[in-house]
């Protein structure tokens, strides 16, 4: 089913696809080239992160296919309210049937996560689910794999507290960003309970060159210069900004295509 969209520079084309339980998820593309799977961020959607900062654009000028996925509860994508269609390790599975929807072999493409994207992309990749040529995480560090439960509990902090918080709250910015994205808040809290820690002992499996991308003032999710010493075959590249904005900086999409094309 096509619903078509359009962002800033080249065009993007919208489909939708039902995952491994049905659950029906947007997929954004643009470009033709060497197939890049780009996963988001909590709270976001495809348009927000790599459209309309024009990354897609980047990766297409570069000789790409910027592949967007819209996790569920997230952008153009369904957001189930049964408990059911939220198993442990749920956005794994949702990428890997989109790798499979579309076809698409070992090697065959390039895997791009941001924050909660990159978490996801890391534990797929880890546990042996997905098997890009290349791997780029933006906006993580170790922390935010090997202590996703205390991370997460300042997100169910921001869903269960959304009407109580004001500003100069620690928790407002988060607040104020899912408020703005629309993020269905039932559906968002039982996605945060699908997410599990990650054993950085897993690490060492992930062969592949690896690029770590993070802003110079994030430190969200720990150290990102951390987690490329952790990685066997890694390269870390220091863009401009903090969590919040580095994925609005043309720098994050130019280190995308450095790495991806080097």
């Amino acid at each position: 089913m096509a619903f078509g969209a359009e962002g800033a520079g080249e065009a993007v084309s919208a489909e939708s696809f039902e995952s491994f339980d049905g659950t029906r998820l947007a997929v954004h593309r643009a470009g033709e080239g060497r197939p890049v799977v780009l996963l988001h961020g909590l709270f976001s959607s495809a348009f927000m992160n790599w459209t309309k900062w024009g990354h897609h654009t980047r990766l297409a000028d570069a000789g790409f296919e910027a592949i967007m996925l819209d996790f569920r509860v997230h952008g153009d994508s369904d957001a189930p309210h049964d408990p059911a269609s939220y198993p442990k390790g749920v956005l794994v599975r949702d990428a890997a049937a989109l790798v499979e929807h579309l076809a698409l072999e070992p090697g065959e493409f390039d895997l791009v996560g941001f924050s909660l994207g990159a978490r996801t992309a890391i534990h797929a990749v880890g546990h042996g689910i997905l098997e890009p040529r290349k791997l780029a995480i933006c906006g993580m560090g170790v922390a935010g794999l090997a202590e996703w439960e205390r991370r997460a509990a300042h997100f169910k902090r921001v869903i269960d507290e959304f009407d109580t918080i004001k500003p100069g709250d620690p928790a407002y910015v988060a607040r104020t960003f899912l408020k703005s994205q629309g993020v269905d808040r039932i559906a968002a809290r039982l996605l945060l309970d699908a997410m599990e820690d990650f054993d950085l002992a897993r690490l060492a499996s992930i062969t592949m060159p690896t690029g770590v991308i993070c802003g110079d003032e994030d430190n969200d999710n720990g150290s990102a210069e951390e987690l490329t010493a952790l990685l066997p075959n890694a390269t870390y590249y220091e863009v401009p900004g903090s969590h919040l904005n580095s994925v609005t900086k043309p720098e994050l999409g130019e280190a995308l295509v450095e790495f991806l094309t080097a």
